[in-house]
């Protein structure tokens, strides 16, 4: 022993690498989730019934828990991260603390297109960014497109929410694999000439603005519309019965989907259990509670969206692999700032 080290501090390394090596706890899953849904809890519930594995449930945002998560590092609990959206999936990529999960039923179940090409996340619901107008107010087939919201005939009619936000970040990231960067430079420059006022709010804010006549035309994600449609508030109710859909892009790459999705800790303490439960969310009761519990589109082709959604045969999607929406992120976010959204 060196001098001035006490027996204690050559011990305590030891003891910290010992309890690092000791097995897991075989019935729990340490779950970090970006999601606040209430179906989630349902759907967690629905996982502990199947296999007897209690689920621990920490909520932040999902920066909060990607920075978390590589803090803790290799003494990290966590054995699942959830979150929305792909180009948070991709921050999680990018940030290094997810690992592959390889499952030959996560890979039969969901679309080559709707998870990371090394299984490193898997989306397990789908989410449409679509076009909503107030009735009377103009013209749809105007804007037929994503395209359209650019098009200086529009002038200032169009209520949509801050770039910081990441489904905008995401449509935007969209446009750029459509179209190239420079096109989707000039489509936001054109965007943001028609807004009809500074963006504010969440989804549902510019639904609700859209309906006041503040606008003519909003994005949204189509959860929103349907859950104001589903409100026991019939001011809520109100809102959507002024309210158009346009489902965009329908004659040619479809509409714009992105995922809730989920991976696996890098350091998972639990791993076994974590493909369990990512291969329990790919499941038919899971996906069927995300369709009816949040009308999110199912990533399972078998299992119907719900009702009060156009049908999979009634509605083109793009198939664009929404791991590209990722890494087109940080030029997405150099297009909005060019563009002046802010």
């Amino acid at each position: 022993m060196k001098p001035g080290v006490s027996f204690l501090q050559c011990l305590l390394p030891c003891l910290l690498i010992a309890v690092l090596a000791l097995p897991a706890t075989a019935d729990e899953l340490n779950l970090y989730t970006a999601r606040h849904y209430d179906v989630d809890q349902q759907i967690y519930d629905a996982f502990t019934r199947a296999t007897g594995i209690e689920v621990n449930v920490l909520q932040g945002s999902s920066d909060q828990l990607v920075e978390r998560i590589r803090r803790e590092g290799i003494a990290s609990p966590a054995d699942v991260l959830i979150t929305v959206d792909a180009g948070r999936l991709w921050r999680a990529e990018q940030a290094g603390i997810l690992q592959p999960a390889v499952s030959e039923f996560l890979e039969q179940r969901v679309p080559a297109h709707l998870r990371h090409p090394d299984g490193l996340w898997y989306g397990f619901s789908q989410r449409l960014r679509l076009i909503y107008y107030r009735k009377g107010a103009l013209d749809p087939a105007k804007v037929a497109r994503y395209e359209d919201l650019g098009d200086p005939d529009l002038g200032a009619s169009i209520c949509i929410r801050s770039s910081n936000n990441i489904y905008n970040q995401s449509l935007i990231a969209s446009i750029i694999a459509a179209h190239g960067s420079e096109a989707a430079q000039a489509w936001a420059r054109g965007l943001v000439s028609n807004m009809a006022r500074p963006p504010e709010g969440g989804d549902t804010d510019q639904l609700r603005a859209l309906a006041a006549g503040i606008c003519d035309i909003a994005v949204a994600n189509n959860y929103y519309f349907r859950r104001l449609a589903a409100s026991a508030d019939p001011a809520e109710r109100a809102v959507v019965e002024q309210l158009g859909v346009i489902l965009p892009n329908q004659d040619d790459r479809g509409a714009h989907v992105n995922v809730g999705g989920a991976g696996i800790a890098r350091h998972a303490p639990n791993r076994a259990n974590a493909i369990r439960f990512l291969e329990f969310l790919a499941a038919d009761e899971a996906q069927n509670l995300f369709a009816n519990g949040n009308f999110e589109y199912p990533v399972v082709a078998t299992v119907a969206p719900h009702a009060e959604l156009p049908a999979r045969e009634a509605i083109v999607l793009d198939t664009l692999a929404v791991a590209t929406l990722g890494e087109n992120n940080p030029e997405a976010v150099r297009v909005a700032d060019r563009a002046g959204w802010r």
